[in-house]
């Protein structure tokens, strides 16, 4: 019997060491929004993609686990003012996505590697706008001091893993993008507006790890 809490750090260690779904390096097109967008995802993966991760923090506060999230800068060329996971594009100088993802949370909100713990890795997940992302699922232990980079990120906050891994939160919404009806997913929390990327990688961690 799982003596955790569903919610808890420790179940969802055990769960992103053991994911539903097949092995990770074959997966992405069976998850998230890539299924939503079968033929954006097949004219995304054909491009000259940019390699790019993101942390996706979870943070041990006992039975009810916390994501980090941040608000990026309306100044940014790329997904300016939307929700994100600390990340960016893997530089020639790190050897991992996992070192990527944690040399990008230091720089953009002043996560010290040294409270994260890298767990295992979603599926990859293609972005129409260029980047071929790796997320990086890890646990965050308390006592780390957060200070965003103001060049990058507007504001940092955290949500309820149980929020988010909750299906009734998962609404769906479409726009037309470059001439072609895109679907997306949606997860309203308080004022903010989860969606697109961010909201597609946490979709496939829900089908991964809790459906």
């Amino acid at each position: 019997m799982n003596e955790f809490s569903p919610y808890s750090a420790e179940d969802f260690r055990r769960r992103a060491l053991n994911q539903n779904g097949g092995p990770v390096d074959h997966a992405w097109r069976d998850h998230g929004d890539h299924l939503l967008n079968p033929g954006l995802v097949d004219f995304a993966s054909g491009l000259k993609l940019k390699d790019a991760a993101v942390l996706v923090p979870v943070v041990d506060d006992g039975d009810e686990a916390k994501v980090i999230l941040t608000q990026r800068t309306s100044t940014l060329r790329k997904h300016s003012g939307q929700i994100a996971f600390p990340g960016g594009a893997i530089d020639p100088e790190d050897v991992s996505p996992e070192q990527a993802a944690l040399r990008e949370a230091e720089e953009e909100i002043g996560l010290d590697r040294s409270f994260v713990e890298p767990l295992s890795r979603l599926p990859t997940y293609y972005a129409a706008t260029g980047f071929r992302i790796t997320p990086v699922l890890s646990l965050v232990r308390r006592g780390f001091d957060l200070k965003p980079n103001p060049t990058e990120v507007d504001d940092v906050f955290e949500v309820p893993l149980s929020f988010l891994m909750d299906e009734a939160n998962h609404q769906r919404g479409s726009r037309v993008w470059d001439g072609h009806e895109r679907h997306f997913y949606l997860m309203p929390y308080e004022e903010r507006n989860i969606w697109g990327i961010t909201a597609g990688i946490l979709r496939t961690l829900y089908e991964r790890l809790y459906a």
